[in-house]
């Protein structure tokens, strides 16, 4: 199947110039299976954990069980180095970024994260504090769904700039932005829904309206972290074959984070 090619940065911004001021730095991670090591920047493979570190549990209730007892083994959705990925995402001193999540559907999950979806936990770490690594990493006891246990990938990441959906853009400059795309191959949208597994950008709306987040903690606008998407080659499956979604505090990475599933 053909795809229309996206114009680049250069074309898009000479189109609307007002668009430069609303871009900002994406990298999509282009899965492909393989086999990768703790070592790895990777969707479904093991992470450098210390050893030292309690593998975390959920004993949240859920579709599986509703006293989510026994508390089940989380896994490991992704990792991510920070030299595959860098960007402004990246707190001062952090080199590695992993993400975690209970493999079953909570109906009534906590504050923050999302409804009918998985259970999240992000973690930072400087890598070169792992001084001896778990080699041991639980399985879940229980999963709802297989398409909460994604296959190990390997990532190709590709650098991109990213730039908001028409409707969190001010109206006046909706117009001009929705004729681009219509202008722009075969109807597609390829300027401003750049989805996929993702890190930094603007999040898709496809479904809905644009929604926006503030930090329970400060009260700044959060900002889009990480995308988990549904897609055959991790055989990952969220929501209606939609995207997950962690949006972060950008003045402080331990401020609570939120979950959105679109």
């Amino acid at each position: 199947m053909s795809h229309t090619p996206r114009p680049s940065t250069e074309a898009i911004v000479a189109a609307v110039p007002e668009l430069a001021r609303y871009a900002r730095p994406a990298v999509v991670l282009h899965p492909r299976r393989g086999t990768p090591g703790p070592e790895h920047s990777s969707v479904g493979g093991p992470l450098l954990w210390p050893a030292d570190e309690p593998w975390p549990e959920c004993s949240l209730p859920d579709v599986g069980s509703e006293t989510g007892v026994p508390a089940t083994a989380m896994v490991p959705v992704a990792q991510i180095f920070r030299h595959d990925a860098p960007g402004p995402w990246w707190p001062d001193g952090i080199d590695l970024l992993q993400v975690l999540w209970c493999p079953n559907e909570h109906w009534d999950p906590p504050a923050r994260q999302a409804d009918c979806a998985p259970v999240v936990e992000v973690r930072w770490r400087r890598s070169a504090d792992v001084t001896s690594r778990s080699t041991d990493l639980p399985a879940p006891s229980r999963y709802d769904e297989e398409g909460y246990l994604p296959q190990a990938c390997l990532l190709d990441a590709e650098h991109l700039t990213d730039f908001p959906f028409r409707e969190e853009l001010p109206v006046e400059l909706q117009p001009r932005l929705e004729e681009l795309v219509r202008e722009t191959g075969d109807g597609g949208d390829v300027i401003t829904r750049v989805a996929g597994w993702k890190l930094g950008g603007w999040p898709t709306w496809h479904l809905t309206y644009p929604m926006s987040f503030s930090c329970e903690e400060c009260g700044t606008t959060m900002t889009l972290l990480f995308t988990a998407a549904s897609d055959a080659e991790t055989e990952v499956v969220v929501g209606r074959y939609g995207d997950l979604r962690v949006f972060v505090c950008p003045a402080d990475h331990r401020h609570a984070f939120r979950v959105d599933l679109h």
